[in-house]
C-alpha cells in the first residue's frame, strides 16, 4: 500500500484539507442553532418551531450517513467530500436570501442531506491512505476541525447578527466556505489506496440488521440518543433565556458562550483514558453525573452561576460521548463502519428529537421544565448504562459456557 506518512508535504496537505472541511462543515451544520431567539421574533414562530432549522438538518444527516458511505464505495471518496461541502457552502448562501421561514426548513434539510458526505467519507479516507503509524495524529487533527468549526460558525454567525443582520452572518460564512472549499480540492492527495466496488445493499442490510439485534449495541446507541438529546436541548434554549431579562445579554454574548466548547477537548481525552483505567462504566456513569449537575445548577439565577453550569454540563457531555463512541468500536466484533454510522444515526437522530420537543417544555414551563426534560433523559442514560453491563455479562457467560 502507498501510504501517506508523517512528516512528508502530503501528510500536511492531506491533514489540514480534511481539517479545513471539517471546519465547513461543522460551523455550516450548527449556524442556525445561536438564531433560534432571531427566527422565533422575525418569523413569529414559536421557539419549538424555530427549533426545527436545527432539527430537520440533523434528522436529514442522521439518515443520510448511513447511505453515503455505502455510496463512496462506489463512486470515490474525494468527489463525494468535494460535492458535499460545495453543495453545503452553497447552500449557506442561499439561506441568506430566504423569503419565509419555510424556505429556510427546506434549505437545511437539504443541507443535512450534502452535510452527510464529509463525516460518513473522512475516516474512511484517512484510514485507506494515512500511514497506519500516523493515524491517530492524522484523526485527532481531523476531529478538531470538527469543533472548531462547530465553534467558529456560532461566534460568527452570532456576531455579525448583532453587528448587522442574519442575513450578512449566512452570506460571510457561505463565502468564507466557498473559498475553503477550493482550498480543500487543491490540497487533499487523490486517493491512491482506493478501488471501486459494487454497491452491496443487501450486506449493507444484513449488517445493520445483525447490529440492531445485539443488545449491548441498542444500549449503546439508545445512551447517544439521550446524551446528544440532552446537549443540543440545553444549548438550543439557554439563548432564549439569556437574551430575555433579567440578563438581557446580545447575540454576540450568546454565540460566544459556545467558546464552552472547549472544555471538551480535554474531557474528551482524559476520560477516555479513564475508562481504560478504571473501567467503562464507572467512568460513564460519572460523566452523566457531571452532567446532571451542571444542569441542576443552571437553574441557579446568578449568571456566572449559570455560565458554571454550562461547562460542567459541556465537560461531563464530552466525556460520556467519548466513552460511548469508544464503546461501540470494542463492542462491534464486525462492520465497524456500520456500528460507527449507527451511532451516529441514533447521536443525531437524538439532537432532532430532543431540541424540538425541549421548545414544548421550554413554552410551558420555562428552563425548570427544560432541565426536567434533560433530567429525565440523563436518568435513561444511566438506566441503560446498567443495563448494558448486565447484558455484557450475560453475553460473556455464553461464551464461556460454549468454549
Amino acid at each position: 500500500m502507498d501510504y501517506i506518512e508523517k512528516g512528508t508535504k502530503a501528510f500536511n496537505r492531506a491533514n489540514w484539507a480534511l481539517f479545513l472541511a471539517g471546519f465547513i462543515t461543522f460551523a455550516n451544520l450548527y449556524v442556525s442553532q445561536p438564531l433560534l431567539p432571531t427566527f422565533a421574533e422575525e418569523f413569529h414562530v414559536s421557539p419549538a418551531v424555530a427549533s426545527l432549522s436545527l432539527s430537520v438538518t440533523t434528522l436529514a444527516l442522521s439518515i443520510s450517513m448511513i447511505i453515503v458511505g455505502s455510496l463512496s464505495e462506489a463512486w470515490g471518496r474525494k468527489s463525494l467530500m468535494t460535492i458535499s461541502i460545495f453543495a453545503a457552502s452553497a447552500l449557506t448562501l442561499a439561506l441568506a436570501f430566504s423569503p419565509n421561514f419555510e424556505t429556510i426548513l427546506v434549505l437545511r434539510v437539504i443541507q443535512g442531506v450534502v452535510f452527510a458526505g464529509l463525516p460518513a467519507i473522512a475516516m474512511a479516507y484517512l484510514g485507506e491512505e494515512i500511514a497506519p503509524t500516523s493515524l491517530g495524529v492524522a484523526m485527532g487533527l481531523y476531529i478538531s476541525g470538527n469543533s472548531v468549526g462547530g465553534l467558529s460558525g456560532r461566534v460568527i454567525i452570532g456576531t455579525l447578527t448583532d453587528l448587522y443582520n442574519w442575513q450578512v452572518g449566512m452570506i460571510v460564512l457561505g463565502i468564507i466556505s466557498l473559498m475553503i472549499s477550493v482550498l480543500f480540492i487543491w490540497m487533499l492527495p487523490n486517493s491512491k489506496n482506493f478501488t471501486a466496488r459494487p454497491l452491496q445493499i443487501k450486506a449493507l442490510t444484513k449488517s445493520l440488521i445483525q447490529h440492531l439485534k445485539d443488545p449491548s449495541m441498542l444500549c449503546l446507541f439508545g445512551i447517544s440518543f439521550v446524551l446528544m438529546g440532552s446537549f443540543v436541548t440545553l444549548y438550543n434554549y439557554i439563548g432564549f433565556k439569556l437574551m430575555a431579562p433579567p440578563y438581557n445579554l446580545s447575540a454576540t454574548i450568546v454565540g460566544w458562550i459556545f467558546v464552552i466548547y472547549l472544555v471538551g477537548t480535554f474531557s474528551s481525552a482524559w476520560f477516555g483514558s479513564l475508562a481504560d483505567r478504571f473501567g467503562r462504566q464507572k467512568m460513564l456513569l460519572l460523566a452523566i453525573a457531571i452532567m446532571l449537575a451542571g444542569a441542576i445548577i443552571t437553574l441557579q439565577g446568578l449568571l456566572s452561576l449559570k455560565i458554571l453550569g454550562i461547562t460542567v454540563f459541556t465537560f461531563g457531555f464530552f466525556a460520556a460521548h467519548s466513552i460511548a463512541s469508544g464503546w461501540v468500536s470494542k463492542r462491534a466484533t464486525h462492520d465497524k463502519a456500520q456500528a460507527s454510522s449507527l451511532y451516529l444515526f441514533f447521536y443525531y437522530f437524538g439532537s432532532s428529537v430532543g431540541g424540538t420537543a425541549g421548545g414544548v417544555f421550554w413554552m410551558h414551563f420555562g428552563w425548570v421544565g427544560v432541565i426536567a426534560m434533560i433530567t429525565v433523559f440523563l436518568v435513561i442514560a444511566c438506566v441503560l448504562t446498567f443495563v448494558l453491563k448486565s447484558v455484557i455479562a450475560k453475553q460473556r457467560l455464553i461464551i464461556d459456557l460454549v468454549k
